[in-house]
Formats: C-alpha cells, sequence, structure tokens
C-alpha cells in the first residue's frame, strides 16, 4: 500500500501513572507510546494517508500494536514481526516537576533492525519520511537504518522530516548533536525542542537557535517550546505561534502530537505558519488527557476548539 507519510521509529507498551486512590493504592494505565508511533496515529487522526515502519516482537505487546494501528487506520506493510526480541516497555510517572519516563529497551525489535531491514520501495512512493532522534539512539545498527532511510527519501525526492526528541539515558550530548545534526543537514523540516536544543548546541536563545538550525539547511525549522508555544522560522520570515491554553494533566506524546498533526497538515498544503498553528491546538488538547495516545485529537475536535 502506497502512502503519504512513513513514520520510522520504535514502538512501546506504556503504563502511564494514575492519581493515587484514597487508600494510597497506584495504578497504571496500559497504553502505546513510541515517539513516532504516537506521531503516526496523530497524523491520521487528522486525515493523512499513514504508514509505519518498525519493528515489533511476536508478543503480546506486538499484538497490541498491530490491533492498535490497524484500528487508526495506519498501514502496517512496513512494520517487521521479530521472533528473536520483544517489544519494548516503559513507564511514565507524575511529579510537580513533570511527568518522568523508565524505559525498558535495550535489545528490543526495534533496536536490532538495521539498514538492509529498510523498505526502499515504500519510501521511494511515499510524500513525506519522518523520524526522530529516538529513532536514532536506540542502537547503532537502527541509527544506521534511519541514515539509509533519509538517503532513498532524498535519491527519489520525498521530503524528510525530523524531531530531535533528546533522550539522556539513550546516548550523551556530544554524539547525540553530531548524529542529529548530521541527519538534519538532509531533511526538510526540522522540529527540535528548546530543551533539546539548549543540551545539544548549548544556546539559549530561540533566535540563535533559530540561526543554528536554518544554518545546518531546513526548509523550516519548527522550535517546540511547550507552554511558551513554537517559532515558526523560513529563511524568509519568522513567526512565534502561543500555546492553546488548556488544564493539562499530562503531558505525555504533546510534542508527537504536534509533530504529527503539523506534518498532517503540511500534506494537506497548509503553509508552514498554518499548520503549526493548527498543531499547537492538537498538542494542547492531548494534554487534557492520560496516555500518550487516547487523548489525541480528531481533526473534528482540533477544529470545533480553533473556531472557538
Amino acid at each position: 500500500m502506497t502512502v503519504d507519510l512513513l513514520c520510522m521509529g520504535e514502538p512501546m507498551l506504556e503504563f502511564n501513572q494514575l492519581p493515587p486512590n484514597p487508600d494510597g493504592s497506584q495504578h497504571y494505565l496500559e497504553g502505546h507510546g513510541g515517539d513516532t508511533s504516537n506521531a503516526a496515529i496523530a497524523a491520521a487522526r487528522q486525515g493523512a494517508s499513514v504508514g509505519m515502519i518498525a519493528a515489533v516482537g511476536q508478543d503480546m505487546p506486538g499484538d497490541s500494536f498491530m490491533r492498535l494501528w490497524k484500528r487508526e487506520g495506519v498501514d502496517t506493510s512496513c512494520v517487521v514481526r521479530s521472533d528473536r526480541a520483544q517489544t519494548g516497555v516503559y513507564f511514565v510517572t507524575h511529579d510537580t516537576q513533570g511527568h518522568h519516563f523508565l524505559h525498558y529497551r535495550a535489545g528490543s525489535a526495534a533496536a536490532i533492525y538495521a539498514a538492509p531491514d529498510v523498505p526502499a520501495a515504500a519510501i521511494a512512493a511515499a510524500r513525506m519520511l519522518y523520524v526522530s532522534g529516538i529513532s536514532q539512539g536506540i542502537s547503532g545498527s537502527a541509527c544506521d537504518a534511519v541514515f539509509a532511510a533519509i538517503d532513498i527519501a532524498k535519491r527519489h525526492k520525498v521530503a524528510v522530516a525530523y524531531d530531535t526528541n533528546y533522550r539522556p539515558r539513550l546516548w550523551p550530548p556530544a554524539r547525540a548533536a553530531a548524529v542529529m545534526h548530521a541527519a538534519i543537514r538532509s531533511v526538510d523540516y526540522a522540529m527540535p525542542g528548546i530543551e533539546d536544543v539548549r543540551t545539544l548546541t548549548g544556546l539559549t536563545e530561540p533566535e540563535a537557535m533559530l540561526d543554528f538550525y536554518l544554518g545546518l539547511g531546513p526548509r523550516a525549522v519548527i522550535l517546540k517550546m511547550g507552554e511558551a508555544g513554537a517559532w515558526v522560522a523560513t529563511p524568509e520570515r519568522r513567526t512565534l505561534v502561543p500555546a492553546f491554553p488548556v488544564e493539562a494533566v499530562d503531558a505525555t506524546g504533546a510534542g508527537d502530537t504536534f509533530c504529527g498533526s503539523f506534518l498532517a497538515r503540511i500534506l494537506a498544503g497548509d503553509a508552514v505558519e498554518d499548520a503549526a498553528r493548527y498543531a499547537s491546538v492538537a498538542a494542547a488538547l492531548k494534554c487534557t488527557g492520560y496516555g500518550a495516545v487516547g487523548p489525541i485529537p480528531t481533526a473534528a475536535a482540533v477544529l470545533a476548539s480553533m473556531r472557538r
């Protein structure tokens, strides 16, 4: 099946901490995560034609993801089912400092994915490839696979989008910066988070950050800043898109929702500023519920909120 947007990366089964019960006991909400999978679902809920490039185990979490993607209309013809490794799992906890992650991913099916596994024909037939720093940081072979996928996309004039999504437990800042910035030199849309950029570059001011990433060559840079909104920059102009106000309870997957919604609107023909405004609303609405996937809004919900 040919799709417009292919999202490449690591799916992980999620257990998200819920508020404590009156007796003090703690429950976790089972769900689905993995940044590019979250973005794929967000894009599909906005009406885009989407597929996953991924690997999951022949296990319960892998079966759960296959059912999820089918239910969400995400094509799985490029998903590898591995009998050599399991699907990764992570836990999300919450406190006054925000949300925190505990991952169990070493040796996962996604981590042993390699360049020979990359579906060249599917990438060549797509309109957009989306990858992230996590897609590259989980292992050396996965990193090489992402570079191979980007190379195929560029040779076939397929647009590429990249979210830094830096995770310090995966790799040190210097190595992550070298790999991510090498990748971003070949992408069309760079979507770093402001905290990532501070760590990867040492820069502190948004204007300098935009200068740096535009200097790597993307046609547009979208600097995600959470509650402070997002900067949208091209070589011609820069626009600050404010965050959409909501009563937030869980920001897990908000950046992924932003990216998937943004790319869906780009593929629909929106200008980058309009796509970012739409994505800002979608990301905010996601934060009104627990879990990375369940609260991702549909296009109807986003448009209704924009009208209000």
